[in-house]
């Protein structure tokens, strides 16, 4: 099975109500190793890239790590930019093989983020690539996107008119999620997706998917959530594993980098199937 669109993909965890976990890679360890999960668990997978990664990494070399380790790949997969405010950044990751961009223009009036959004569907589709959007900030911040100040809810008319007019694939609400730890079990307003998975059947994407319960998962994905983003997991289980095994590496006197990268790949691989295995998305590659 070769990459694939991300609309291929969160098309029929929506239909089927499975979840596909969409995780923020920070390098090629941690983006080999998702991948390695995905085709070990038969699960379609979405990988992600922050603004912060494409900038770091650089465009080319980042794709060109995509499309090394995604030659011949047995599982669907897609590339995915999360939460771009930058116009520019997209049209570069567009150019270059990006499957599918989140515009991330809600800090803009409603009005603006819709007239841009349409702009942005438009240049994607152009590209046979699709468009994640989202008219209210996700409380947190993100690999320096975001706020910390959560954003008023649109009403429900409004949201349905923003999913018509742009033409977007994927819709991000927020209901009580936010990005980061959180303190305690959120509370989450999953009517709020029903409601609008009821006026305009669309695959919803949540944001904020590190902390919440495996009840509150199942029942957002049974409502339609079928994009989930994990990002601050996988940060915290890179950083913790090199932590572990970098103290024990002094405590022994033994510094071999090959078992530092094993390590690290294993706890990333083994916190990869563990989603996969919540959101019901093992075997279900086509």
């Amino acid at each position: 099975m070769p990459v694939v669109p991300l609309k291929e993909i969160v098309d029929r965890a929506f239909s089927e109500r499975y979840g596909v976990a969409a995780i923020n890679i920070v390098n090629d360890l941690t983006l080999e190793a998702v991948l390695a999960t995905a085709v070990e668990q038969r699960s379609p997978v979405i990988i992600q890239t922050s603004v912060k990664t494409v900038r770091s990494i650089g465009v080319e070399l980042l794709f060109a790590m995509w499309r090394e380790l995604t030659a011949g790949i047995e599982v669907p997969v897609s590339l995915h930019l999360d939460h771009c405010p930058d116009r520019a950044v997209i049209t570069s990751c567009l150019r270059k093989g990006w499957n599918s961009v989140l515009f991330d223009a809600s800090r803009l009036p409603v009005e603006e983020n819709q007239r841009q959004t349409i702009e942005v569907v438009a240049e994607a589709g152009s590209y046979g690539a699709n468009v994640e959007g989202e008219i209210e900030s996700i409380t947190g911040v993100e690999d320096d996107v975001g706020s910390d100040e959560e954003a008023e809810r649109q009403s429900l008319p409004v949201a349905i008119e923003f999913i018509r007019a742009t033409g977007i694939d994927v819709f991000a609400p927020a209901i009580g999620n936010a990005h980061g730890v959180y303190h305690g079990e959120p509370k989450l307003d999953a009517q709020r997706v029903s409601d609008i998975v009821a006026a305009q059947p669309i695959p919803i994407a949540l944001h904020g998917g590190t902390g919440m319960t495996d009840a509150q998962f199942t029942d957002l994905i049974g409502r339609g959530c079928a994009k989930v983003n994990i990002s601050t997991a996988l940060k915290v289980t890179y950083m913790q594993a090199n932590l572990a095994f970098l103290r024990g590496a002094e405590e022994r006197n033994s510094w071999d980098p090959p078992s530092l990268f094993s390590s690290v790949r294993d706890a990333v691989k083994d916190m990869a199937a563990d989603h996969m295995r919540r959101f019901g998305s093992v075997g279900r590659a086509w």
